[in-house]
């Protein structure tokens, strides 16, 4: 089952209701966004891919061991770190990201899931790591936070570098030690402040990801597991630019919750429109929207969990090119990872089999395959 990576760019890998993100960003330099990584997956009858085992077989090798530049977690649900302790054990890690709230859940009832758990410790250590070498640790010790969160005036962060702070406004051009501001770029769009007590979805990690070769770029738009209030927040904070989008992972996997919602006192909730409408001004061409789950059903029983289909007419009405579902690409019987690539002559869809290559067509007759105009803005500082 192995894959060809592209050289730059982007692949959504099929892994049930759930995400798992993997950005080439050169040769050596890879970005895991997320993980679910299922015992399942290793049997012949299943369609999901399991994925630590490919990527150990397409990631760079350090002294003979699997080499990844940067974790990232969005948030510490299961279905966003379910295999964390094995790649963890497998892979070398140089850098991870993660948000203060991953702690806040690990102090409170709230229970993590164990591969959480086993995050919270690796993230720890990696702390102490930072503090005790005032500065850079290297190598397999790095550690980025994303977003303040008043846990970081607790005692075991006392002393933890600014540098490795990032909070919404601030982009990184910097993976794992290196400057990287020519082909990459992640602006900070959340966690705020506001929302660290809030529930865990609403404190996902959430960047616009991009990706330079040349004058061709690609942008992408990640927003973990965000509903309505807090992308409306993102919204109305934001420069068009920085939200700008090839390919938007919709949020908590297709779920209607980011354009239907019920606020207090409300009987029912009803479509934000403007919220979609917002969204697809800010599409650029070629345009995708992903959604990392089984396959969308035509429809839906109240209090069912996502994908929902209402959330899927929405982005087919906005969507530039193509909605695509992980497990329906190309098909839901032998799904492939939804691979994109950024060169010099723009941002593409990339096929593998032939039945990828199939849709390639049918996309590029959608929609072809122009470079994207967008320029890196600035946002200013979280004043909450």
């Amino acid at each position: 089952m192995a894959i060809q990576p592209p050289d730059r760019g982007f692949i959504f890998w099929p892994v049930g209701t759930g995400d798992s993100t993997t950005i080439r960003v050169d040769d050596t330099v890879y970005l895991q966004l997320d993980l679910r990584h299922m015992a399942k997956s290793e049997g012949e009858d299943d369609t999901a891919w399991p994925v630590i085992d490919e990527l150990i077989d397409i990631l760079p090798t350090l002294s003979d061991d699997p080499f990844l530049s940067v974790f990232a977690l969005t948030h510490p649900d299961k279905d966003h770190c379910q295999g964390f302790e094995d790649l963890n054990e497998r892979v070398f890690i140089s850098e991870i990201w993660m948000s203060p709230r991953t702690f806040r859940d690990f102090h409170s009832d709230e229970q993590l899931c164990e591969d959480a758990e086993a995050f919270y410790e690796e993230a720890m250590r990696r702390v102490q790591a930072t503090i005790d070498a005032g500065g850079d640790p290297g190598r397999g010790d790095r550690i980025r936070i994303i977003g303040y969160d008043y846990l970081l005036q607790e005692p075991e962060f006392e002393g933890f570098p600014e540098e490795f702070l990032s909070i919404p406004g601030h982009t990184i051009t910097v993976l794992d030690g290196e400057e990287l501001g020519e082909v990459f770029e992640a602006f900070v769009h959340a966690p705020f402040l506001k929302d660290s007590f809030g529930d865990r979805n609403d404190c996902s990690l959430a960047f616009q990801v991009s990706l330079f070769d040349g004058d061709g770029e690609g942008h992408a738009l990640l927003m973990g597991d965000l509903s309505y209030p807090v992308l409306r927040d993102i919204f109305d904070r934001s420069d068009d630019e920085t939200l700008e989008w090839n390919v938007l992972l919709a949020p908590h996997h297709c779920s209607k919750s980011v354009m239907y919602w019920a606020d207090d006192g409300d009987d029912e909730e009803t479509l934000q429109g403007e919220m979609v409408r917002d969204i697809g001004n800010v599409a650029l061409s070629p345009g995708y929207v992903i959604s990392s789950s089984e396959p969308v059903p035509s429809s839906n029983e109240p209090g069912d969990n996502p994908p929902h289909a209402k959330a899927k007419r929405q982005y087919e009405r906005i969507v530039p090119n193509a909605f695509i579902c992980t497990h329906e690409h190309p098909d839901e019987a032998d799904p492939e990872p939804i691979i994109f690539e950024v060169t010099e002559d723009g941002f593409t869809y990339v096929g593998d089999s032939e039945g990828s290559r199939s849709m390639q067509g049918a996309l590029k007759a959608a929609g072809g395959a122009a470079t994207a105009p967008a320029t890196a803005a600035g946002f200013g500082r979280d004043a909450d």
